[in-house]
């Protein structure tokens, strides 16, 4: 997955407004992970479902938006919850 790195540039959490990376593949398998067994929820209070194929993480760590189709999905609602998971950061 590739992301035009002058868009990753200027990308940033919606609320927090932090800047955010590409999750690394040891990051998105920790992810998938956790997706799989239901660990995580959304901002919005649902069940996070997973696997991703890419995703975006927040300077914190606290949040993953997804990448659909190249596209990054930056809806705070939609936002992975990723706080207490370990091996994001």
């Amino acid at each position: 997955m590739s992301l035009d790195k002058r868009l990753l540039d200027i990308l940033c959490c919606p609320e927090t407004k932090q800047p955010v990376s590409l999750l690394g593949r040891s990051q998105l398998e920790t992810l998938n992970r956790a997706l799989e067994k239901g660990e995580l929820r959304l901002l919005d209070g649902s069940v996070a479902q997973g696997p991703l194929q890419a995703g975006l993480i927040t300077a914190d760590g606290h949040r993953v938006y997804r990448i659909e189709d190249d596209i990054p999905v930056m809806l705070v609602d939609q936002a992975i919850d990723t706080r207490g998971l370990e091996g994001l950061r």
